[in-house]
């Protein structure tokens, strides 16, 4: 009970369900896609920004978020460049364990490691206790994960692949203008819509008139009805705007399981296939009852023969179309037993909450200035912020609890309780001494080097938090028999512990871009053992020389 009362796996669970407010408020995007704005006309160079942001970040927040954040941003911009997105994944995870490097939050090991130090020593690392040297040791991994190492990633081409052709399909959906809409008094340029850049305007029903393109003069007023052919990714920035385009309420209800299908924040997105023989085979949307009976609105229509110029609720409903839907977590859910659709269940995805990204950001900058500053206790601080992001509304509970990975939980608990007796029954002093009559004789310096080779071996086949945790009391039974001071050995059990690297298992991370950039065990051999060797290396030249060993 001691161990999960221990303020850094505290700490650690608190910024894994900040992070997960950032992300679930698209917090990010906008600073994102204003840096691939500036990249423009360099498209061999646009990832290179990201990343850099990305490791930035990293320094502030758990890895892990800050990768689920920008995996799909990189995933677009590769795309966009003409890129695979092997070369950019590695290097997303790489370059966040990188910055997770530099200060005290950067990542869950650095407090684990330095709240057990304080506990057995005298050793009390602040925020920016190893920045200075941990900027050295990054910032030499990072010139070769981002020069270097996209040049070793092998590109590969898998059936998933084939499936992702069809994301950029297109949806016939339509937006009701309604007084105080966003687009009231939006007029036409060159026969477009500005507005509407990421959408193509097919229509725009005046009453009975319909208005055809292209649009000369054109301005929009309440009344009128846009029919627009989007991507899903467009519809649902549409919606997740903090002003949205389109209403996810429909005029049939708005109290009981309609008005519960499209409370705000708890908007999700499905794709589902009309059926064979479905009871909604030529019937208009209207006509069909789907959203009375489903309380699931039809965000838009995609069909593969050609889609006819008219407004989506006039649309006859044909085996094979498919409809993108909006409602709740459950009413999706019931979609499964419906014998008039087929739910699409790897469709399912829950909307961000743009409108409280303010928010989110403000509680992130409070929590990293007051962490910063020593103000607040570091663990107080993180879970002040976790509070906030549920009461501002930036989180709801249950997407919190989704953020906490139970795995993680009982593997740094289970590392801490090792770490105790490992230290109490003498294995680590034991370990300590065997290690410095090996090297009888060397120097600290090398002894130094020898520990984190060790350790960084270790890492890439253990978690990174076991193995840091597990050799904090070697570490500082090391730095008490040589007589040298604690600091350099606990900091470099730290980097040493980061450098995982050369597997998909030795970090969380590594595992979430595999899928993605279609990777085998083998490519993180041998795109990572050269950053390990490379870290350790520079690690083991700067650090007799920055702590005087």
């Amino acid at each position: 009970m001691q161990v999960l009362q221990n303020p850094a796996l505290i700490t650690v669970i608190c910024l894994l369900v900040i992070g997960q407010g950032l992300f679930q408020t698209d917090a990010l995007e906008g600073p994102a896609k204003a840096i691939v704005r500036m990249s423009r006309g360099r498209s061999h160079w646009a990832a290179t920004p990201i990343l850099i942001v990305v490791a930035i970040l990293s320094a502030f927040l758990n890895n892990t978020p800050v990768v689920v954040m920008f995996l799909p941003i990189l995933t677009a911009v590769a795309a966009t460049t003409g890129q695979s997105p092997a070369r950019v994944l590695m290097p997303l995870s790489f370059i966040a364990i990188l910055g997770g490097m530099t200060t005290l939050i950067g990542s869950s090991t650095n407090l684990l490691v330095a709240n057990y130090a304080a506990q057995s020593s005298d050793l009390r690392l602040t925020f920016f206790s190893f920045t200075p040297i941990g900027l050295i040791v990054a910032g030499a991994g990072s010139i070769y994960v981002l020069y270097v190492m996209p040049r070793f990633v092998k590109i590969r081409k898998t059936m998933a692949e084939e499936f992702q052709a069809t994301s950029g399909k297109q949806f016939i959906a339509q937006i009701e203008i309604t007084y105080g809409h966003p687009l009231v008094g939006v007029e036409s340029v060159s026969g477009m819509f500005p507005k509407l850049k990421d959408m193509t305007v097919r229509l725009v029903q005046r009453g009975q008139k319909p208005i055809l393109p292209p649009f000369e003069n054109v301005a929009l007023s309440p009344g009128d009805t846009v029919i627009v052919a989007a991507t899903r990714a467009a519809l649902a920035n549409a919606l997740a705007r903090r002003q949205p385009l389109m209403d996810t309420e429909s005029d049939a209800g708005s109290s009981g399981r309609e008005a519960s299908a499209t409370a705000p924040g708890s908007i999700n997105l499905a794709e589902v296939v009309v059926a064979p023989a479905s009871r909604l085979m030529g019937r208009t949307l209207p006509q069909s009852g789907f959203y009375s009976e489903t309380g699931c609105l039809v965000m838009g229509i995609q069909r593969r023969s050609r889609m006819p110029r008219m407004a989506m609720n006039d649309i006859r409903l044909e085996a094979g179309d498919v409809l993108l839907v909006a409602g709740n977590e459950d009413e999706i859910a019931r979609l499964r037993g419906n014998r008039d659709v087929l739910l699409l269940d790897w469709s399912t995805a829950e909307l961000p909450r743009r409108r409280y990204a303010p928010r989110a950001l403000l509680i992130f900058a409070c929590v990293v200035a007051l962490a910063a500053t020593g103000v607040v206790p570091i663990v107080s601080t993180a879970v002040a912020g976790t509070f906030a992001m549920i009461a501002t509304g930036c989180l709801n509970i249950r997407q919190a609890m989704r953020a906490i990975d139970s795995r993680i939980f009982m593997l740094v608990g289970a590392s801490l309780a090792g770490a105790v007796a490992l230290e109490s029954t003498g294995g680590a002093m034991a370990i300590a001494t065997t290690l410095v009559q090996v090297l009888e004789g060397a120097s600290p310096a090398i002894m130094l080097s020898a520990l984190f080779f060790i350790v960084m071996i270790l890492t890439n086949f253990l978690s990174n938090n076991a193995a840091a945790v597990l050799f904090t009391p070697v570490a500082l039974n090391l730095a008490d028999q040589i007589g040298q001071p604690p600091e350099a050995f606990v900091v470099c059990l730290i980097f040493a512990a980061n450098s995982s690297f050369a597997t998909p298992v030795g970090y969380q991370t590594n595992l979430i871009v595999m899928g993605p950039g279609h990777y085998r065990f083998n490519d993180f051999l041998k795109a990572g053992t050269p950053l390990t060797l490379i870290l350790w290396l520079t690690f083991s030249l700067v650090a007799p020389w920055y702590y005087g060993l």
